[in-house]
């Protein structure tokens, strides 16, 4: 259903309430059965790839460094290793831990090189098919190249079509098996020549990491729009990595972000892991979200903390709209930062009041709005103590469709919360995105379809602030940034919707 809230000036007041009353009503018959009923913007892959001189421990470092990215995908996860010119790939549905359970020889999987991946499906459908790593193999069944992708491309069908019409055989649906086919296709160029050539037809976000028989790849689309960072352990052993926290999850020193536009690999005829640059001086546009919600905390990004700048953005939206109120509260966990930024900056006491349950998996079947209304307490409820009869600023990362905002209010007011002031501390997101992220439609983002002000009224708040664009681009230290959900403008050209995979 399309609800063109842009005609609410025209309304008068009662049917501002009618039309609230009817979105609501719609998004209280969301999620259907069996869906995850919270209303964030949902994470994409995370990505990791080692490879070393000489054999050594994959199957652990690669468990531990896929653990430190569960948070960027928990449907499914799967790992290629190297060893002695063979490779081996497992992959299943579930947690990190739950798949590497299911490896009865770990053995198998010790090697020089591995690569790794966490998913969260964003394009391609949730089928066993298309989780990855992605492999292909020649005609004795064995695997010769392997490549794990965050990131969505928005030419793919178009490059499918055409690569099926020369006879290539497509396994899945996802857009991350057309980079794999790229690469195979051009691999008489050479490995680095193939990747090169597959750069230079994919558009849209991407960072792979890779492996054949006997080398180890990786690379990064032209805007660097998805995170991708390199370490060492010594001078052997390289680790590339969706974020920093991996690195330390496996005792890599962090050495730098790869460049966009950049392959890093490992060559016959020179040592250690060697660095091409595609096209010279690309511009770095990476995701602003991955700083305000999904990168963890303790990661790096482009020099970065993600801490650092989700603690700034709380003291800045106390500058540009200060209230008086009795205490400050983050919904956690990216909202908490922010929260006791605000209260650093405003000398409001900051109180942990938000409990979250961290044991609630994806898994909940809820076919009745009564029963989802009970989820929310589940998910996160409040000591009443610190917040009865108290002027409250609640903090939170971002309003997406607006129904848990909705219904945290509604707990909040349940427990004798005075007042709300509800800060969020990225700006209204009017737009969706293509480049990787999981978002509604825009008929489904509630700021594309209502003001500032009517979104206040909806969710029956004192005040609402959003953080400005320019004060995130400050906080950031730049306008080059991909702003695309915030600001309709994108690093890439905006695809037509029939171009992208669904």
């Amino acid at each position: 259903m399309n609800l063109e809230f842009q005609n609410f000036s025209s309304l008068p007041k009662y049917a501002f309430q009618n039309r609230y009353n009817e979105f609501e009503e719609l998004k209280n018959q969301e999620p259907e059965a069996g869906a995850y009923p919270f209303d964030k913007m949902e994470e994409e892959c995370g990505i990791f790839g080692l490879v070393s001189d000489e054999n050594t421990d994959t199957f652990s470092l690669s468990q531990f460094g896929l653990f430190a990215l569960q948070h960027r995908g928990q449907e499914a996860c799967g790992i290629t290793v190297g060893n002695d010119g063979k490779m081996y790939s497992i992959k299943d549905e579930g947690l990190v831990l739950d798949v590497f359970k299911t490896i009865e020889n770990p053995e198998t999987f010790m090697g020089n090189c591995v690569i790794g991946h966490t998913r969260y499906t964003t394009a391609g459908d949730k089928k066993k098919y298309n989780y990855q790593p992605f492999f292909a193999k020649n005609e004795y069944d064995q695997i010769i190249l392997s490549i794990a992708h965050n990131g969505n491309l928005t030419n793919a069908k178009q490059l499918k079509k055409e690569l099926e019409e020369e006879g290539v055989v497509f396994r899945a649906t996802s857009d991350s098996e057309v980079i794999l086919r790229l690469i195979q296709k051009n691999l008489d160029l050479g490995l680095r020549g193939a990747i090169k050539a597959t750069m230079e037809k994919i558009e849209g976000a991407y960072s792979v990491v890779g492996v054949t028989r006997n080398k180890f790849f990786a690379f990064r689309d032209f805007n660097g729009i998805r995170p991708l960072v390199l370490g060492a352990i010594d001078e052997k052993t390289f680790v590339v990595a969706s974020e920093s926290c991996a690195l330390d999850g496996v005792g890599a020193q962090y050495v730098r972000d790869i460049l966009p536009g950049e392959i890093v690999y490992t060559s016959d005829n020179e040592e250690g892991l060697q660095s091409y640059l595609v096209k010279e001086n690309c511009t770095n546009r990476i995701c602003s979200f991955e700083y305000i919600y999904f990168a963890r905390p303790d990661s790096m990004l482009e020099g970065i903390n993600v801490h650092e700048v989700r603690e700034k953005s709380g003291m800045k939206i106390w500058e540009q709209a200060p209230v008086e109120a009795d205490v400050v509260i983050g919904v956690p966990d990216s909202g908490v930062p922010a929260a006791i930024g605000f209260a650093k900056a405003s000398g409001i006491p900051f109180r942990p009041v938000l409990i979250k349950n961290r044991y609630i998996g994806r898994s909940f079947i809820i076919p009745s709005q009564e029963m989802r209304e009970h989820y929310v307490n589940l998910k996160l409820n409040p000591i009443v103590s610190e917040i009865k009869d108290k002027r409250v600023v609640i903090i939170d990362d971002s309003i997406v469709r607006g129904t848990t905002s909705k219904r945290l209010v509604k707990i909040l007011k349940k427990a004798g919360v005075k007042e709300i002031h509800f800060r969020s501390v990225s700006p209204p997101i009017i737009a969706p995105c293509f480049l990787g992220i999981d978002t509604p439609t825009k008929d489904d983002l509630i700021s594309a379809n209502m003001t500032k002000d009517e979104l206040r009224d909806y969710l029956e708040v004192d005040s609402l602030e959003f953080l400005s664009v320019p004060n995130l681009q400050d906080i950031l230290g730049s306008k080059n940034h991909c702003f695309g959900c915030f600001t309709e403008k994108y690093p890439v050209e905006k695809p037509v919707e029939e171009d992208l995979f669904q």
